[in-house]
This record gives C-alpha cells, sequence and structure tokens, in this order.
C-alpha cells in the first residue's frame, strides 16, 4: 500500500532532526547537581562566528606554523619558506570561509525545512498532534489526564504549538538563530589569517636558525594564548587550556619539523 503524505512527511522528521543535531554538535546529558560553578561568565555561545573565529585562528596557527616547519626543517632557501607560508595562509583561510559558510548554509536549511515540515503536520492534523504532544509528555512522568491538559491548552495557540513540537518533538527551537553564513565565513577567513601570519612574519623578516626559533616561540606563546582565552567561553582553567592547546600545536609543528629534517630535499631556489 502506497504511503500517504503525511507519513511520508513524518518519516522524514527523526531523520532529518539526527543529521542537524550530528552537524551542529555532541548531545550532552546534563542532571542537577550541587557545587560551585567557578566564577567564569556566562558568554553567548550561539552565534556561528564566534565558534568561526575560534576555529579559524587555531587552524591557521597550527596548519601554517606545522607547514613552515616542514619546509623550513627540509633545509630549503627562505624565499621558499615565505612562498609555502603565503600559500598555505591563502589556501588555507579560502577553505576554511568556503567550508565554514556551507556548513552554515546546509545548517540553516535543514532547521528550516525540519520548522516547515512539522508546521505542515501541525496545520494538516491538528488533532493527530495534540496527541502526539501529549504522548511525549506522558513519556517525560506527567499523568496522562495532565499530558492532555497541556497538550490542548498547548495547541490552541498555533505559534506555541510549533515552537513545543519542534523543540518537544525535534529538539529545535525556532527561536534560536544559526548565525549568518556571510558572517562566519568572513571571521573564519579573517581570523585564519591572522592566525597563519603569526609563524610566516619571522621569516619575513629573517632567516636561518634565528627565524625558525623565532616562529616556534611566537606560535607556542600565541597557541597559549588563545587556549587560555578559550577557557572564558568553556569555564575551564585557562592554565589547561592553555597548555593543551600548545602541546597539541607544538607537537604538530615539531613532527613536520622532524619529517622535513629526514627528507632533506633541495630545491635549488
Amino acid at each position: 500500500m502506497k504511503a500517504g503524505p503525511r507519513s511520508r512527511t513524518k518519516a522524514r522528521l527523526p531523520l532529518l532532526a539526527s543529521i542537524l543535531r550530528r552537524m551542529r554538535g555532541r548531545r550532552w546529558k546534563i542532571v542537577p547537581h550541587p557545587g560551585p560553578t567557578g566564577d567564569q561568565q556566562h558568554a553567548g555561545g550561539k552565534s556561528g562566528a564566534l565558534r568561526a573565529a575560534i576555529f579559524g585562528v587555531n587552524d591557521g596557527l597550527v596548519s601554517n606554523a606545522a607547514l613552515i616547519m616542514g619546509v623550513a626543517g627540509a633545509g630549503q632557501s627562505n624565499h621558499v619558506i615565505v612562498l609555502a607560508g603565503v600559500a598555505g595562509l591563502l589556501a588555507g583561510a579560502f577553505s576554511m570561509a568556503a567550508g565554514e559558510y556551507v556548513s552554515m548554509r546546509v545548517q540553516r536549511e535543514v532547521f528550516e525545512r525540519l520548522i516547515h515540515l512539522e508546521a505542515h503536520e501541525i496545520g494538516s492534523d491538528v488533532d493527530a498532534e495534540r496527541r502526539e504532544l501529549a504522548l511525549l509528555y506522558e513519556r517525560k512522568g506527567i499523568s496522562p489526564e495532565l499530558a492532555g491538559r497541556i497538550a490542548e491548552e498547548v495547541m490552541r495557540d498555533p505559534e506555541m504549538a510549533l515552537e513545543t513540537h519542534a523543540r518537544e518533538e525535534l529538539g529545535l527551537d525556532p527561536r534560536e538563530g544559526l548565525g549568518s553564513p556571510w558572517a562566519a565565513a568572513g571571521s573564519s577567513f579573517v581570523m585564519f589569517c591572522l592566525g597563519a601570519l603569526v609563524p610566516l612574519v619571522p621569516f619575513a623578516i629573517g632567516s636561518g636558525g634565528a627565524a625558525v626559533t623565532a616562529a616556534a616561540i611566537l606560535t607556542l606563546v600565541t597557541l597559549a594564548g588563545v587556549g587560555a582565552g578559550m577557557s572564558i567561553l568553556t569555564g575551564r582553567s585557562p592554565y589547561v587550556s592553555g597548555l593543551r592547546m600548545t602541546a597539541i600545536g607544538g607537537s604538530a609543528a615539531l613532527i613536520t619539523f622532524g619529517v622535513g629534517k629526514l627528507l632533506n630535499v633541495s630545491t635549488g631556489l
């Protein structure tokens, strides 16, 4: 028997909702608990531009430092190192910006599609949606009688009904913005460039072992600063965050430098 439009629409909702949740990150189960929360203030973490900026500066630092150290370790001339660093900066910045734009755009489109499908369901069969909402409340531990009364009251207002169904059934909030794809792409591009410039500057004004040492020190200090700064958003210890960022980024640069030393390929430039 061929499925009707309602059943086909309904079948799409869980799949689309799960896809969007995966794209937006892991969902943690939080339970009420006592104890101090620390002195950190809550920061607005819903901004796509803020997230893109953090990832951008971190990726710019780590990827270009690793690239530059790899080329420097291979014994290349200062000209080749600068050329590789500039190429890495531009390629990485455009790649990050394009990736952020596409990711944010797809998230927004999936989000809008889910809300549209849910609105269609409410407009097509309000009684079925009322029963479904009551069942959702019952699964949360509310008595059937009270769950039915709550669902009936909610369904009186179409706007509230859509918001409640989206939140309870799909885990989405129609009022929660996903941010601007252009803002995310722009902030990612700018911050990647700034991060990628850090290990490149010493080779632009110097050369040889002094430039390698200066680039390594600047990169490690900046990584520590970025990691410590991220603790404002995460609420973690700035020392732990800074050390973790420094260890990860420093390890990547050290490994590529070692690989370059092993290869030690001369280009003749």
